[in-house]
């Protein structure tokens, strides 16, 4: 499955647990070897009383992560489309806690993506020694990374969607250092559990051009998360409205946030590209 680009391997796992290790996921994942994504997603059975499904989600490296929004608009159409759930709103349970996925009228798939978080250890990130840089009363922080010719230190908005994220203004997307920069500042010493950095261009306050390199997958053609954290930055430094268009490489997501503790909400495409079986080998390291 794919939204906006960012694409997905879904396991279905409402019978048995699969029991896969983090050399068969990046096995699935390997786009040479394997069947090839951003993200595997694992539909399960619900958890909990009130909850609909579990949601797990393994980066191309193996590793399970907390949310990706993208991959909700996904999950969500295919527990839809494969008849395990006869309604459009589907409460699911994540590794960061409980959202709720819509199916619209139009076939886009709108997701209640939580409030952000805004407390640095809970993003998680160490300030320790660093002095902020206001904009429109809110801080942003330097990232001194190591490049060639000297130290660069881009400021970024810092905040978590569930998983951590750090915003960066640039002028121009397209010409933004997202290769050099962006294993930089994943890997980033100040980022206990790595990071995902955006890189965000402001078109107009109401449209934002977006490319994120992402934690355990590198750049993405679209990142759910990352338009979330994009807009949320770009609204408290006062740059943008409530209602952003974010284009991505893969396409066009659409997010709301009231400000303060208010969820946001995410709003895109979530397609079915192929269906099929595979052999996953068992000696994989």
């Amino acid at each position: 499955m794919q939204g906006a680009g960012n694409d997905f391997v879904v396991l279905d796992e409402m019978r048995d647990r699969l029991g896969l290790s983090a050399a068969q996921y990046r096995f699935l994942a390997d786009r040479h070897f394997g069947v090839g994504a951003d993200q595997v997603l694992s539909v399960r059975p619900s958890p909990a009383p009130g909850v609909d499904f579990e949601y797990v989600i393994h980066n191309a490296d193996g590793g399970e992560v907390e949310q990706c929004g993208n991959g909700a608009r996904c999950f969500v159409r295919y527990v839809r489309d494969r008849g395990l759930i006869d309604r459009d709103v589907v409460r699911v349970q994540t590794l960061s806690g409980v959202i709720e996925p819509r199916i619209n009228k139009d076939g886009r798939v709108t997701v209640d993506m939580g409030a952000p978080v805004f407390e640095l250890e809970r993003v998680p990130f160490d300030a320790s020694g660093l002095t902020p840089i206001a904009i429109n009363g809110q801080d942003t922080w330097p990232l001194v990374l190591p490049v060639p010719g000297g130290d660069a230190a881009p400021r970024a908005a810092v905040l978590s969607m569930g998983n951590p994220h750090a915003v960066m203004l640039v002028d121009d997307v397209d010409t933004a250092p997202v290769a050099e920069w962006g294993p930089l500042i994943e890997r980033h010493a100040r980022f206990p559990r790595r990071v995902n950095a955006g890189f965000m261009q402001v078109v107009a306050r109401h449209h934002i051009r977006l490319r994120v390199y992402e934690r355990g997958a590198g750049e993405t053609l679209a990142c759910g998360t990352g338009a979330c954290a994009a807009v949320v930055a770009g609204i408290r430094e006062g740059l943008l409205d409530p209602r952003v268009d974010v284009d991505t490489r893969g396409g066009r997501l659409t997010i709301e946030w009231a400000g303060g503790m208010a969820p946001v909400f995410m709003t895109g495409p979530a397609t079915t590209v192929f269906e099929g079986e595979i052999d996953i080998p068992d000696d994989l390291q």
